[in-house]
């Protein structure tokens, strides 16, 4: 018997961690101890790992046995230990030779040796190749994620027996090398489409606005008005996802278990929209092992909020920083975890709880103290941060019952998709000029993928106005009592409608339709 080293992986916040899974066998009372800060689950892997290696043809030891998963300061859980320990185990027993050279270990094991699929692939391997790991064996359920990303040998397995004739060189299994996926091209197929929803021309061009510049909207009228329809027809619209953010959008989904059975690269724009019970912690994250919440569930999507006002004003006013930021940082006793939360909240609201109080037909009965209550239910500051807000009144029976259609959403969406390219070929150059991308977290050089995140600094460099335009306003901020934060947002919106145009140069019906949508402040 004798010490055996090789490599697993943990999951911290979006990033993974290497661990060192060490096995030593001595003699003396026969058992099993993990130690290492495990979990309940890592701590049950004891009784999967025993039966896995009786059921795979081989022996388990009757010693004692102690696995360490170092560093022993950050804390392990899932399953996702399973094989490695049990690989430990053989190789410390001299059932097969210590061959773990730059190789990491993954997958949990059912009773009978064969393995289940696991989360969190694709930080793993991001993590392998920074850390100059080059073989990684995993469930092959999991072998199209982790071909995302290239530069590693994928070696896919069904069951601990295989593992086992690899290493003896009885039946090697055929590595995969990764690096093919991205090249597949996005098909594109939505429910909803602009061209069925009837009337609502205003509504429509602010939505073309929100999916070009990556803006927040709120969307105000009465039950019935179409504000659902039109939430749910946005992600039509919306610019196709750079490479890039496929792989954060990914990774996002990885870590919280819920890719798409099939699916190794998220493609499309995700669409969130939470019940207005959900609390806190599922809106911005958390948990004793912190994972993603569904502002970070959104990113660079939607993050849909149907009758706003029915949530409570705690929970959204958890949103205000990250909407600010475009990250959420989580504090918890055991350490911080910073998730990245760049979304386009569209929220939706009746006037008063009744819902008829902007409505020209159906007489409002709420009376004036539960209309003020109801309003109170929305933040000033809450407000301030979303960048649109239009009225969506009730649709005429003309336009419901006519058999013309609006614009397509194709139409729009290639306008769109101009007015985005536009934006990161503006954005590529600033990060040229600042040496690159790093993370925000930290306090480097962000990303900028679209007008809505730009900062104070790009915003003076790329949304310079004219002397008409200054005037103008000059005027609305005088008039409409607009504070510092919206002046910004009024900018950033009237450079996506210059974008929209092809206009360099933001001119004064820019600006003048981008006052259109700021509510008049009292």
């Amino acid at each position: 018997m004798s010490l055996a080293k090789l490599y697993s992986s943990a999951i911290v916040g979006l990033d993974a961690e290497p661990v060192e899974v060490e096995v030593d066998i001595l003699n003396g009372k026969v058992m099993l101890n993990i130690v290492g800060l495990p979990d309940r689950v890592v701590e049950e892997s004891k009784e999967r790992v025993r039966s896995a290696i009786k059921n795979s043809g081989t022996n388990f030891p009757m010693r004692r046995i102690t696995v360490n998963l170092a560093p022993a300061d950050i804390k392990k859980e899932g399953p996702v230990f399973d094989l490695s320990i049990a690989v430990g185990i053989l190789s410390a027993s001299k059932q097969i030779p210590n061959d773990f050279d730059k190789t990491i270990f993954l997958g949990e094991l059912a009773l009978d040796g064969s393995l289940r699929s696991i989360t969190g692939v694709l930080p793993v391997c991001e993590m392998a190749l920074k850390n100059g790991f080059t073989k990684i064996f995993l469930p092959a359920e999991n072998i199209a994620e982790a071909k995302i990303l290239e530069g590693l040998d994928i070696y896919p397995v069904n069951n601990l027996r295989q593992v086992i004739k690899h290493f003896k060189g009885e039946e090697l299994i055929v590595s995969e090398k990764s690096g093919g996926v991205l090249e597949n091209e996005v098909e594109l197929d939505f429910q909803y489409d602009l061209a069925f929803i009837k009337g609502q021309d205003q509504a429509k061009r602010a939505l073309e606005i929100v999916a070009a510049g990556g803006h927040n909207i709120l969307m105000n009228g009465p039950p019935g008005s179409g504000k659902t329809l039109l939430a749910r027809a946005l992600p039509s619209i919306l610019p196709k996802m750079t490479i890039d953010e496929m792989l954060e959008v990914t990774k996002i989904h990885s870590v919280s278990g819920i890719l798409p059975k099939g699916e190794a690269l998220i493609k499309i724009r995700p669409f969130r929209s939470p019940h207005h019970t959900s609390s806190a912690v599922s809106i911005v994250g958390g948990g004793a092992f912190p994972k993603p919440g569904e502002i970070s569930l959104s990113h660079r999507g939607i993050l849909f909020l149907d009758e706003l006002p029915e949530f409570p004003r705690f929970v959204l006013e958890v949103l205000r920083q990250p909407l600010e930021d475009g990250v959420v940082n989580v504090s918890r006793a055991s350490g911080a975890v910073c998730f990245p939360a760049k979304f386009i909240l569209v929220a939706a609201q009746n006037p008063c709880p009744c819902g008829y109080l902007t409505d020209p037909i159906k007489q409002c009965t709420c009376s004036s103290t539960t209309i003020a209550r109801y309003r109170k239910k929305i933040s000033g500051p809450l407000l301030d941060r979303i960048d649109l807000h239009i009225e969506v009144p009730r649709v005429e029976y003309s336009k419901l019952a006519g058999t013309e259609t609006g614009e397509s959403s194709k139409a729009i969406r290639e306008r769109v998709q101009k007015a985005r390219e536009i934006q990161v070929a503006r954005f590529s150059k600033v990060h040229s000029a600042k040496g690159g991308e790093k993370s925000p977290a930290v306090g480097g050089v962000k990303k900028i993928f679209s007008n809505s995140e730009m900062g104070t600094e790009e915003v003076a460099q790329f949304c310079v106005l004219a002397d008409d335009a200054k005037q103008l306003i000059k005027n609305a901020m005088t008039q409409m009592h607009l504070s510092a934060r919206v002046y910004h947002r009024i900018l950033k919106i009237s450079r996506t409608i210059a974008d929209l145009e092809g206009s360099e140069n933001i001119l004064q019906k820019h600006i003048a339709e981008a006052l259109q949508y700021r509510i008049r402040e009292s």
